[in-house]
């Protein structure tokens, strides 16, 4: 029994947590292997954590300490999480503004139809997110977790929850900031459309409209794509900085 609980708290945790990470938790991630990488993890970690307390799982201080070690992965995951769909919200407003959102693709993500820029904004940011090691900081805070936030840890703060809220004020401004270039460059070619259709009300600004506005969309987002790169790497430092600093 006291074998079964060393690895009893650090598998739930761990399990949370890749449920609700990207990358982890996308629908085209099998379910089979994810439950194989966290029993992996587990069997790493488990050996170089501090001393778990002796909980009967099946009691019910045991299903109190299961239910806190599920919170704790799931919003770990969860702020995460928030970053990526950070990005799906500036391709989807981008997508609108140049017309195209009527081209959806499936995410793989999530599984769910998003517009073709929001899939093209996922995955620079999911390569970034890659090659950042992200996936790899996140384990490894997840393992400091255990130290911040001990298994059995009774003086949980009541600001936890309200930081993980106001954390999601962070994704829309992000998704603001991604957008950002683009979306004046548009509207500046919208105003002046709106000028040349007072000038000429004969043309067909629809005609003429859409072709050039989808055509200035996408030069203007490959010219802010150094931009965008370093304000990815920001967001993703700022979510995991914040998601060590969660449960201090």
């Amino acid at each position: 029994m006291a074998w079964t609980q060393s690895y009893c708290w650090s598998f739930l945790r761990i399990t949370a947590l890749l449920l609700a990470a990207p990358i982890f938790g996308a629908s085209t991630f099998p379910v089979r292997a994810r439950i194989l990488l966290a029993v992996l993890v587990t069997a790493l970690l488990a050996p170089s954590l501090p001393t778990l307390p002796a909980i009967d799982p099946l009691s019910p201080s045991g299903l109190i300490v299961a239910s806190q070690q599920l919170v704790v992965g799931l919003a770990m995951g969860f702020l995460v999480q928030m970053l990526f769909a950070a990005v799906v919200i500036a391709g989807q407003t981008l997508a609108v503004t140049m017309g195209l959102g009527f081209a959806m693709a499936v995410d793989p993500q999530n599984g769910v139809q998003v517009p073709v820029l929001s899939q093209l904004y996922l995955i620079l940011a999911t390569l970034i997110f890659l090659a950042i090691d992200g996936h790899l900081i996140l384990l490894a805070i997840l393992a400091d977790s255990f130290v911040l936030l001990p298994v059995g840890w009774s003086g949980w703060d009541s600001e936890i929850a309200l930081n993980l809220v106001l954390w999601a004020s962070q994704m829309f401004l992000s998704s603001l900031l991604l957008a950002l270039p683009t979306l004046i460059a548009l509207l500046l070619i919208n105003l002046a459309f709106g000028v040349i259709t007072r000038a000429a009300p004969q043309l067909n600004i629809f005609a003429v409209g859409f072709p050039v506005t989808i055509m200035a969309g996408f030069v203007f987002i490959l010219l802010s794509m150094p931009a965008i790169f370093s304000l990815l790497i920001d967001m993703f430092d700022s979510g995991l900085a914040h998601a060590f600093e969660l449960f201090r």
